[in-house]
């Protein structure tokens, strides 16, 4: 495993991941990226300057097997990593951005397995979504539980779940389904980033419903850690769960979010406004992460302390996510989205 092909490379977890295995190995990527609404190339502009022979970019869709195709037989590619994918709930209901995700999330997926079978790839690792479980009133899900996805965006990934198995007799193939992650270069339209953000730009911060909604969240830069394990020690064939078991309501998240900046009782409540709840909302994730540990993956973070980390790093560029929320296509979906539809003020 030498020639790394990762797909939406310039995506939230893509970007963390390809931080993580140049720091770690001595691997080449390449990043295959189509640069749509949450993809950054200024992320990793900083590796092209200075790494350059040991990564490169290609703008391109995974969707066009011309490009996939040019792209493996140029680099050589024995492994490929897919973390291209349409992600936002909210957008995926809109019948547009559904055509959207199914074709990235569903054909994407297809074209990638098909070119990889041609080209003999060695190792073949999809990134999903623990939404793919649905929601669970108590206990966790297992690898082995039975799907019950919820929106049209976890509805893909599960369709794309089922045509990578479908190739399990052609290639090697590996499944991750991790629970929500967060971190540094997260997308500000993400529930940790967007509340972040919203504060320092003088915004209030929407909560659904009553914010009782239970999530289980993972520092990215674990999630990247267990992919790379799970990479070199899953058995081929097998999907595992990625999970630091650290849940927590919505609610208790952005009080805790608000202390670290320094805001007390109650400027926190003036700054919380409870807006409509999304439809058909999952109450709680929650997945049993013992597979992957037996396996060997060992937990290494604190979630307080990556959390306070994560605060810190968007105070301290501002300039990343500022020219993001300045975009007229995130403007119009924060307008559409929290002001008009949930009266966000």
């Amino acid at each position: 495993m030498n020639n790394i092909l990762v797909t939406g490379g310039c995506g939230f977890i893509g970007t963390n991941s390809i931080m993580y295995m140049l720091n770690n190995h001595p691997y080449n990527i390449v990043n295959l990226d189509k640069l749509t609404y949450a993809g950054n190339r200024d992320n990793l502009r900083g590796i092209e300057e200075y790494i350059t022979p040991s990564y490169h970019f290609y703008r391109g869709d995974i969707c066009d097997g011309n490009i996939v195709n040019k792209v493996l037989k140029e680099n050589s590619i024995d492994t490929i990593i897919n973390f291209a994918a349409e992600s936002h709930v909210d957008k995926s209901n809109l019948i547009e951005s559904s055509d959207d995700l199914i074709k990235t999330n569903v054909l994407g997926t297809s074209v990638l397995l098909e070119k990889a079978k041609k080209n003999n790839i060695e190792k073949f690792l999809q990134i999903s979504t623990d939404e793919v479980y649905g929601s669970i009133n108590e206990g966790s899900f297992k690898e082995d539980s039975p799907l019950n996805p919820s929106n049209p965006y976890s509805r893909s990934k599960a369709k794309a779940e089922e045509i990578v198995l479908s190739y399990s007799k052609d290639l090697d193939i590996l499944i991750t389904r991790s629970s929500n992650n967060f971190g540094p270069y997260q997308y500000p339209e993400k529930f940790i980033s967007l509340m972040i953000t919203n504060v320092l730009v003088g915004n209030k911060i929407p909560i659904y419903g009553d914010g009782k909604q239970i999530r289980d969240w993972l520092y990215v830069e674990d999630n990247c850690d267990a992919i790379d394990f799970i990479l070199h020690n899953g058995r081929f064939g097998e999907i595992y769960n990625v999970s630091m078991k650290n849940e927590r309501e919505n609610i208790w998240l952005t009080r805790k979010i608000l202390s670290i900046m320094g805001k007390d009782d109650k400027e926190t409540e003036s700054l919380i406004q409870y807006v409509k709840d999304r439809q058909n909302h999952d109450k709680r994730y929650s997945i049993d992460n013992t597979k992957l540990i037996k396996l060997g993956w060992i937990k290494k973070s604190d979630f307080e302390k990556t959390l306070e980390k994560t605060v810190k790093w968007y105070i301290n560029n501002r300039i990343w996510w500022e020219k993001i929320r300045d975009k007229p296509e995130f403007r119009q979906w924060y307008n559409l989205f929290y002001v008009e539809q949930r009266g966000l003020k």
